[in-house]
C-alpha cells in the first residue's frame, strides 16, 4: 500500500510484478558529476546533488515538488554500487545484527506490510532464502553505523510518487489507494540515480520484473525541524523568563477552571494579550529567543565528523595570548544558553554550553541504547559562565581571531576560554 515514509533504512527487494514504462521527464545530466566530496556537510550535499546548484535545488524543490537526477555514466554508477552491495550485508551479519533492531524482513501482501522477522541474532543464509524464496524485501535500518553509502546502488528501483494529502506531514501514516488518486510521478530509478521528494509525498516502490535485486538508500533528513518544531522548543523558555518580571503571569488561574468551571470567564483574550506581550518583547529584542533541546537533540544524534582520526585530537601548539586562532568543526558545534543546576532548591542561573558532535560513536549511531545521554550531560562539550557568551560569538563568526581580542575582562579568562575549546579538539593555533 502507498505510504509516507520516515525512516532511514536500505531496501532490497526481488521483482515480483511488471516493469511499467516511465510517464515523466527526468532531470539529465550532460557532465559527469564529481565524486562524493566529505571534506564537510556541505561539500557532501553539493556533490550529492551535482550538476544542479545548492541555490536552484533549494529554490526550486525543497519541500516543494519531486526531484529525479539521472545518473547516465557508467563510471558514476559503478562507483555508486561499490559502496555497498548485497554480498556486504550478508557479510556484516556475522558481526551480530540483530532482527528489528538492525534488520526488517518484510513482504506486501493484498496492500498490507507482513513482518517475517525471527527472534535473535541475523543468519546470512537465512535472509537469502528471504530474499529468493519469499521475495522478500530487507530493511537494513541506520546503515551509516558500518559505511558510508547513499543513493541508488544497486539494480533498479520503480517509483511511483503521488500528491500528498497531507503537504509536509510530520507523521508516518498509510492511505488507501481511493484516496490518492494517479501518481504524479513514475520513475526507474537506475544505480547513481538520486531521487529527492518532499516529506509526506506518499510513494509506492517496487523491484521491476527481471531485476534480481535492487539496493537503494533512502536518506530521510530535517525531521522535527520546523517552525512549529522551533516554536515548541523556545516557548518554555521565554514564558520563564516573562514569568520572573511580569506578576500577570504568577497569578493563579481562576478557580475550578480545570473542571471546566469557567464560564462568563475571558480566558482567551487573558492568553492573547500575554501571546501579544511575548511577541512585542521579542521583536523589540527585550526577550531573547533561545532553541535548547532542539540543539542539543541535533548534536547527540549526529555523525562525528568524516575526517582521520589524528584531527579529532587536539593539535600540538598549545594556545598562548600572543595566538591567532580559529573554531575547527564549525558544522559539528553548537552553543547553548540554558539554566546551568540541576536541582530546584537552587536559584536558577544561566550558563553558556559549547556543545559538539566529536565524540559521538558512529557504532551507536541513531540507535539509543549506549549513546544516549541526559539531556543536561555536558560529556560532549564544555559549559561556561554567561560572561563568556560574546567571546564564544567572536570565535564563531570569525575565520580566524587574536587571542588578545577576546571580549572578556581578563587576559587569565581568555586564556582559560582557548585553552579549554583546545583541549576540546574544538580549536586550532594558526
Amino acid at each position: 500500500m502507498p505510504k509516507k515514509s520516515k525512516t532511514k533504512s536500505v531496501k532490497r527487494q526481488r521483482s515480483d510484478g511488471e516493469q511499467p514504462t516511465p510517464k515523466q521527464s527526468r532531470v539529465e545530466q550532460s557532465n559527469t558529476p564529481a565524486p562524493l566530496c566529505f571534506h564537510s556537510p556541505v561539500s557532501l550535499f553539493e556533490s550529492l546533488i551535482h550538476p544542479m546548484g545548492t541555490e536552484q535545488f533549494f529554490m526550486e524543490y525543497w519541500e516543494k515538488k519531486p526531484l529525479h537526477l539521472k545518473r547516465s555514466d557508467s563510471n558514476i554508477a559503478s562507483y555508486y554500487q561499490s559502496l555497498f552491495q548485497l554480498s556486504d550485508l550478508q557479510s556484516l551479519c556475522s558481526q551480530g545484527l540483530d532482527y528489528y533492531k538492525d534488520i526488517n524482513v518484510v513482504r506486501c501482501i493484498n496492500g498490507k506490510k507482513k513482518v517475517l522477522n525471527k527472534d535473535g541474532r541475523v543468519k546470512g543464509s537465512v535472509l537469502n532464502k528471504y530474499l529468493v524464496q519469499n521475495k522478500a524485501t530487507i530493511q537494513f535500518h541506520q546503515p551509516q553505523r558500518f559505511k558510508v553509502f547513499i543513493l541508488q546502488l544497486e539494480g533498479q528501483k520503480h517509483w511511483r510518487l503521488y500528491s500528498p494529502t497531507v503537504p509536509l506531514a510530520a507523521e508516518y501514516s498509510v492511505e488507501s489507494e481511493e484516496r490518492i488518486g494517479s501518481p504524479t510521478h513514475d520513475i526507474i530509478l537506475e544505480a547513481g540515480d538520486v531521487l529527492y521528494f518532499p516529506r509526506g509525498t506518499i510513494h509506492h516502490a517496487r523491484t521491476p520484473a527481471g531485476v534480481d535485486h535492487s539496493t537503494h538508500l533512502t536518506l530521510s533528513t530535517y525531521q522535527r525541524m520546523s517552525w512549529g518544531d522551533m516554536l515548541l522548543d523556545i516557548f518554555p523558555g521565554l514564558l520563564f523568563d516573562r514569568s520572573r518580571t511580569e506578576v500577570n503571569l504568577r497569578e493563579g488561574m481562576p478557580r475550578g477552571h480545570l473542571l471546566g468551571n469557567s464560564e462568563g470567564l475571558d480566558t482567551s483574550r487573558r492568553l492573547v494579550t500575554g501571546l501579544r506581550s511575548l511577541a512585542n518583547e521579542i521583536e523589540t529584542g527585550l526577550l531573547e529567543v533561545r532553541s535548547t533541546h532542539m540543539k542539543r537533540d541535533f548534536i547527540m544524534n549526529r555523525l562525528p565528523p568524516y575526517s582521520q582520526q589524528h584531527l579529532l585530537t587536539p593539535c600540538e601548539r598549545i594556545p598562548s595570548l600572543e595566538d591567532m586562532v580559529c573554531l575547527r568543526f564549525k558544522d559539528h558545534m553548537v552553543i547553548t544558553m540554558e539554566a546551568s543546576q540541576q536541582r530546584t532548591d537552587e536559584v536558577t542561573e544561566l550558563a553558556v554550553f559549547v556543545l559538539h558532535s566529536l565524540k559521538n560513536q558512529r557504532e551507536h549511531h541513531m540507535m539509543g541504547g549506549s549513546d544516549e545521554k541526559d539531556e543536561h550531560d555536558i560529556s560532549r562539550g564544555l559549559k561556561f559562565p554567561l560572561s563568556h557568551l560574546q567571546a564564544l560569538r567572536q570565535l564563531q563568526k570569525a575565520e580566524q581571531l587574536a587571542v588578545a581580542q577576546l571580549q572578556l575582562p581578563t587576559q587569565e579568562a581568555k586564556l582559560s576560554l582557548v585553552l579549554a575549546l583546545w583541549s576540546e579538539s574544538l580549536l586550532d593555533v594558526l
